[in-house]
């Protein structure tokens, strides 16, 4: 495929001001000067804005609008690639708010950048998210506890899960919260608009992702928290799960991720029509404890972490991606390790303390 882009060099990205997308933004417009790269985002995310001045400086050319709406996004002439980046990212939504905003942006704003897309005759890459696995089927896999984390064993009795991670043959039978849902409604979708339009697309499950210029919070971004919170000097909680801090996930830098987008891009006759996880895995997975001493390391000081037993709605006490079948089609795995993920946010919060600490502290 890479014919089909050496000649096109129009790339949106929707959600291009919030973390994730802004870093695709950014990367894409240093490593190819000669492409227009969009970067749609409404700005509702608080500290999305700090990241416009970033965005103008690499020459990415910043819209504001919003997915949710069908008459912001005819605005462009020509399209070759749209990066669907946008989401209401927090596994909290819906649960005890009202759910339409969420279906809104989740669904419906993918909804209406795949009518886009096809629109343009655009191809098209979806970032989902680990929370389509529903998590009664999580939770009932089999876990060893260790010294500083919880750990998935080899032998299941679902199929698509080990020590190493969930596979994306998991089942999929359950509940996997309001998020989740809408995420893989956008995937059902996805799959029908590959199908029955023969749009050429992409879609990626990724596990937590991290790294500088993320605006952390209690439900979302917690790498990120957890740092700000020592850096600050606040106090922090380990929710669930007896409250030890033992819970463990798998995390990948976000210049890792614009990695595996940007091979994607250019080569989607590999991918296209595929559904990948794209992760860490165990050799990038931290447990609250384990990031606590990371943290306490990097920053020099030790804070009140408090201790809740009971568990939160639709939380997991494990999630490792298993990305072998991603790996086995290109080769792609993280370059970038914890330790190297943390200490660059921790120079990052240092040079913008000011501005980060009424969002972050």
């Amino acid at each position: 495929m890479q014919s089909f882009f050496t000649m096109s060099k129009q790339i949106l990205i929707t959600g291009g001001a919030g973390f994730v997308g802004s870093t695709l933004c950014i990367n894409f417009k240093k490593l190819y000067p000669s492409y227009t790269v969009y970067a749609f985002d409404n700005l509702r995310r608080r500290g999305s804005e700090l990241n416009l001045p970033r965005l103008k400086e690499a020459g990415v050319v910043f819209i504001h609008g919003d997915i949710r709406n069908q008459e912001d996004l005819n605005q462009f002439e020509h399209l070759d690639v749209i990066i669907d980046a946008s989401a209401d990212p927090s596994v909290l939504s819906g649960i005890n708010s009202p759910i339409y905003p969420l279906i809104n942006a989740n669904l419906f704003g993918t909804v209406n950048c795949l009518e886009l897309a096809d629109k343009h005759k655009a191809a098209f890459i979806f970032l989902s998210t680990s929370r389509i696995y529903p998590i009664k089927n999580l939770e009932s896999a089999a876990f060893e506890e260790l010294e500083t984390r919880f750990v998935w064993k080899d032998e299941q009795l679902l199929r698509g899960i080990s020590s190493k991670g969930v596979t994306e043959d998991f089942p999929l039978e359950g509940s996997r919260s309001f998020y989740g849902a809408t995420k893989l409604a956008s995937e059902l979708m996805i799959t029908e608009y590959n199908e029955l339009r023969g749009m050429q697309t992409i879609i990626n499950r990724c596990g937590v992702i991290s790294g500088p210029w993320q605006m952390g919070k209690v439900d979302q971004g917690v790498l990120v928290l957890w740092l700000a919170r020592h850096y600050f000097k606040q106090n922090l909680s380990y929710i669930g799960y007896g409250g030890t801090g033992k819970q463990m996930r798998d995390i990948m830098h976000a210049d890792d991720l614009f990695d595996l987008i940007n091979h994607q891009v250019h080569n989607f006759d590999l991918y296209s029509g595929k559904t990948l996880n794209a992760g860490g895995g165990l050799d990038v997975s931290f447990s609250l404890q384990e990031l606590t001493v990371l943290c306490q390391e990097v920053t020099g000081n030790s804070i009140e972490i408090n201790s809740v037993k009971e568990n939160r709605t639709a939380d997991i006490r494990i999630y490792v991606g298993d990305s072998r079948q991603l790996n086995a089609l290109c080769g792609w795995k993280p370059k970038r390790d914890i330790k190297k993920l943390v200490a660059e946010t921790f120079d990052w919060l240092k040079q913008n303390e000011h501005n980060l600490k009424n969002i972050l502290g």
